[in-house]
Parts: structure tokens; C-alpha cells; sequence
């Protein structure tokens, strides 16, 4: 007969050390590790050099996640996931937390303090419930990813590096609760309520608002079947949300103002394998009682190729307009998303377009090269603010190598 140490018993139900079957057969787990047995852990570490071409880099284009990245080394973020995968059960239950380290955690702005200068976001953190309605009704109750768009927080799940325009003025997170139901393998919706559009973990609407104001959301999928030959696969995403945005400030630090997001976006499966399109249009409207205020929307292309097992090439194209009061907003002092910390960088008209190519060569490392192009026009102090600064650029061009070490 063989002993173990209990604590040895302990590591070994969550996966750090591994025992004989016979060991574990003759030990019994209490309930603690039973349940961690089922737990995952993962995660990545993402860095990054980045040069920006020419001079008065200081105000570099201020998409999300690029603010004082320019013309060096960085780490970007360190992301640790715990979560309880749902089984296949009716009555199944689960739980999710995302940990986000780093100058990217700054930006999500999901600290309870939301002033975001602390390098450390509780990303996501939510329970996860399954109920026997039909195919299964699924709700989500804590903090959570926002439903708009076609490219997510990781970094490591796009197909380029650096993010675009149209996310940078999407909601990036709420607290509240979303449910999910998907009545066949073409149809999925969601609906969901939190407390505001804003990232800021357990905030209110209140007293700017009544103490019942809530932000609303849905969303639709729509996915091509496998008769529809080469297309299969295929979907088309659409979603709304309505609420009010604390982030969104009127210059001077005022209150908040209402605001409602529209989203529209898909990928096309073409019959050049390897070969995929996307697309994506993003519209952000804020408003008072009064009536709109102003607005911004971005509309871009994306192409994505696998040349090999190991080689993919992939192309971002991307237009962005925004009204001269959103630009105001985005250089006030309460700015429209943590991104925007500073009255450089942003413009009412931008261009962009970025290319990236990826090369896995190490066993869970994602590696690319990314080139990036944003031309401005229109009003405001782009890319380094007044000539008399040094700056005033109508155009700046970035090239960046990407490590990332999955886990």
C-alpha cells in the first residue's frame, strides 16, 4: 500500500504534481479537492517592442492598449484565468475569473476605484448557471466581457496585435447579469442587465440618474449551416446597448451622459482554404435628456490567410469619424475610455490600416511582426499635439514585434 501526503494529495487534484493511479485510488479526496479537480488554470504573458517612425511620439494614436508604447520594450499585460468549465449536465454550473497585470490592465479600468493606476484588473468575474429550458438557458452574474465587437481583450485571440478604433470606443466590461440561449446550431441571442456601460466594477447610475437606472443590452448570431457548401461556418453578429456612461464626462468633470452603442460585424468563410474575410461596423452615440450630444463610428475589413500549419498573414482596414463634441469629450478630463488619458492622439477623421504576420515556431508562443499606418484629418491635435509642440502629425507609422506565451 502506498502513502501520500495529504498535501501532496492536494496538489495533486489541481494538476501541479502527479501521482501514481494506484496512489490516488487508495487515497479519498476530500470535497475541497474534489471540486478543484475540475478547476483550470490558465493564462499568458504578452510583451512587445514597438518604434514609431519619426519624431513627437509622445502623443501617439490613442487606440486602445497603445498609450506610452511607443519607441520601446513593453509588457503588456500577464493574464491569469481560474474558471469551472461546464459540464454536460442539465443542472450544470461553473465559474469564471480573469486576473489582468500590467499597463493593459489600466486601461480596461474594472478596479473598484476605476482610476486605473494600479497595473491590476479583476477582468472578468462571474458564476456561470445552466437550466433545462429547451436546449439550455444559460445566464452569466458578475463581471463581464462586453457583448459589442469583433475583437476581444486578449490580444492573442485577434488577428492583429494592436486593436482597432471601432473597439477602443466600445463598452469593454459591465457587472450585471446576461443570459444566453441558442434554439439551433444557425441561431443564438442574449440579453443581459448591468448596473452601467461603464467597466467600473459594482458601479451605479445613481445619483446622476434614478436609483433603478440600468444599462440594457442584447445581441443576435446568426451561423451559415453545413449545407451552405463553403460558406458553412460563416456568421453574422449584431448587438445593441443602451445605458449610462459615468466615463463619458462633459469637459469640467461633469456628470455622466446617457449613451448607446450599435454593432454590426461577421466573418465569410471563402472557398480559398485557408482564406477568410471579415467585417465590422461600430456606432457610439451619447446623449442628455436634451438629445444626442455627439457621436463616433468606425467601420473596418479584416482578411486573415493560413499559409501554413505555422504561417499566417493577416490585414486590418479602418475608417473612423467622429462628431467635434465626441473629440472634445475624448481629450476632457473624465475622457470616453481609459485609453484616452490625453488631448493628443485622437482625431475626427483617421485612417488606418495595419498588417501583421505570424509565425508560431515555439510550442505555445505566438510571435508577429505588425506594421500600422493611421493617417488623421479633420479637427483636433493628432499624433503629438500643435506643431509648436513638436508635433501635429497628419500621419503616424508604428512597427512592432509581438511575443506571447500561452498557458
Amino acid at each position: 500500500m502506498i502513502k501520500v501526503n495529504k498535501w501532496t494529495v492536494g496538489l495533486a487534484a489541481v494538476g501541479l504534481v502527479s501521482l501514481p493511479a494506484t496512489a490516488l485510488a487508495e487515497e479519498e479526496l476530500s470535497p475541497v479537492q474534489t471540486a478543484l479537480d475540475s478547476t483550470v488554470i490558465s493564462g499568458y504573458v504578452n510583451t512587445s517592442a514597438q518604434w514609431d517612425f519619426g519624431t513627437g511620439n509622445y502623443g501617439a494614436p490613442r487606440y486602445a492598449f497603445n498609450n506610452n508604447k511607443q519607441d520601446g520594450f513593453n509588457l503588456n499585460a500577464v493574464k491569469l484565468t481560474i474558471e469551472r468549465p461546464f459540464t454536460e449536465t442539465q443542472w450544470a454550473a461553473g465559474y469564471k475569473v480573469d486576473l489582468m497585470f500590467g499597463p493593459d490592465a489600466d486601461a480596461i479600468g474594472t478596479t473598484l476605484g476605476g482610476d486605473g493606476t494600479d497595473n491590476f484588473a479583476v477582468r472578468q468575474a462571474y458564476v456561470e448557471l445552466r437550466t433545462p429550458v429547451g436546449n439550455g438557458l444559460d445566464f452569466k452574474m458578475g463581471v463581464f466581457d462586453g457583448i459589442l465587437g469583433y475583437e476581444s481583450t486578449d490580444a492573442g485571440s485577434n488577428a492583429n496585435m494592436t486593436r482597432s478604433w471601432g473597439y477602443t470606443i466600445e463598452p469593454v466590461a459591465h457587472t450585471g447579469l446576461l443570459g444566453s440561449y441558442e434554439f439551433n446550431k444557425v441561431i443564438k441571442a442574449s440579453v443581459g442587465v448591468a448596473n452601467t456601460m461603464g467597466a467600473c466594477i459594482n458601479e451605479r447610475a445613481w445619483p446622476d440618474k434614478s436609483e433603478t437606472f440600468k444599462t440594457y443590452m442584447g445581441s443576435l448570431t446568426l451561423t451559415a449551416p453545413d449545407s451552405m457548401g463553403f460558406m458553412a461556418g460563416s456568421r453574422l453578429y449584431a448587438a445593441i446597448v443602451n445605458g449610462y456612461d459615468s466615463i463619458a464626462g462633459l469637459p469640467g468633470g461633469q456628470a455622466g451622459l446617457n449613451s448607446t452603442h450599435y454593432y454590426v460585424g461577421g466573418t465569410l468563410a471563402t472557398p480559398v482554404e485557408g482564406f477568410q474575410l471579415g467585417g465590422a461596423f461600430d456606432y457610439g452615440d451619447w446623449h442628455d435628456d436634451d438629445g444626442s450630444v455627439g457621436h463616433a463610428w468606425a467601420l473596418a475589413g479584416y482578411l486573415s490567410y493560413q499559409m501554413t500549419e505555422k504561417l499566417s498573414a493577416h490585414a486590418r482596414v479602418e475608417y473612423f469619424s467622429a462628431s467635434d463634441s465626441v473629440v472634445d469629450l475624448m481629450s476632457s478630463p473624465q475622457p470616453l475610455a481609459p485609453a484616452f488619458d490625453s488631448p493628443e492622439g485622437i482625431a475626427k477623421n483617421i485612417f488606418s490600416t495595419t498588417a501583421t504576420l505570424q509565425y508560431d515556431l515555439w510550442k505555445n508562443v505566438m510571435t508577429r511582426l505588425e506594421f500600422r499606418w493611421d493617417h488623421a484629418g479633420g479637427s483636433g491635435e493628432p499624433f503629438g499635439g500643435t506643431d509648436a509642440d513638436g508635433g501635429g502629425k497628419d500621419n503616424n507609422y508604428m512597427l512592432a514585434a509581438n511575443v506571447i506565451y500561452k498557458f
